[in-house]
């Protein structure tokens, strides 16, 4: 005789389903409310809500000012990983649109608490992206993205982040010292690309814009192998001409 599929219902656990209920409450009055009025809204006896609120802030998800109970700092914590993780999709996605319609590897990077960070790639097996065989953070001067992000920079940071990461040539078509490259950064055009070509990787051109929005610093680029780059420059050409209908989607991304 065959046996029954399992129908069962998941085991819930109840105390959890009345905690969320009263988070859920709490978060929908930007004022705070009392807990008499969280109970009703979630359905709680008031010594259940007490008790439960009581826990909420002792681990931080919720406490009580003026009499009223407001969202604290764990649940607003949570809730600001979560808005990241959503600009992180919202960007990417926006990344593999211009990667499908380019067809080059699509790279986003912003210049955040004095490191270069790489936010997010869009590339294909038939198109992937340049390797990170060194840190891209120590090697700002010697990969497009990098030079692109301090020539952004005002004096004092940009000799702030080169004392700490010096120059130092990676292949031999490389930067040699940090008069060459300050010299290159003074003379990169606004809004332009800035192109290096195989000073980061062997074989490789990569170009990146500056993306301006407010005070952040950030910036895309674009790389594809050296016997490709008039077909490159062409890309990130496009890249820059079009960068303005991006910004809606990618101005809150130079915060991540």
């Amino acid at each position: 005789m065959a046996t029954a599929p399992d129908t069962a219902a998941p085991t819930l656990i109840g105390s959890v389903q009345r905690a969320l209920r009263l988070l859920e409450a709490v978060s929908s009055h930007s004022g705070g409310a009392p807990a008499k009025q969280l109970a009703r809204e979630a359905g709680l006896p008031l010594p259940t809500a007490y008790h439960l609120l009581r826990t909420l802030a002792h681990e931080g998800y919720v406490r009580r000012e003026n009499g009223v109970f407001v969202p604290g700092a764990a649940a607003e914590r949570l809730a600001d990983r979560c808005a990241v993780r959503n600009r992180r999709a919202t960007l990417l996605e926006s990344l593999n649109s211009w990667r499908d319609a380019l067809g080059v590897p699509i790279y986003f990077a912003a210049y955040h608490e004095g490191e270069i960070e790489l936010v997010a790639v869009a590339d294909t097996p038939a198109a992937p992206a340049v390797e990170e065989w060194a840190d891209f953070r120590e090697t700002g001067h010697a990969h497009a993205l990098g030079q692109c992000l301090l020539s952004q920079l005002d004096e004092a940071s940009r000799s702030d982040h080169l004392d700490r990461h010096p120059v130092r040539p990676l292949t031999r078509y490389s930067v040699r010292d940090r008069c060459v490259l300050l010299r290159r950064l003074a003379a990169a055009e606004r809004m332009q690309p800035v192109v290096e070509r195989q000073e980061y990787a062997l074989g490789t051109v990569c170009a990146a814009i500056p993306i301006t929005a407010g005070s952040g610093v950030a910036a895309m680029a674009v790389s594809g192998p050296i016997h490709q780059q008039v077909r490159l420059l062409s890309a990130a050409e496009t890249l820059r001409s079009e960068v303005g209908a991006l910004l809606d989607s990618l101005a809150f991304s130079i915060s991540i």
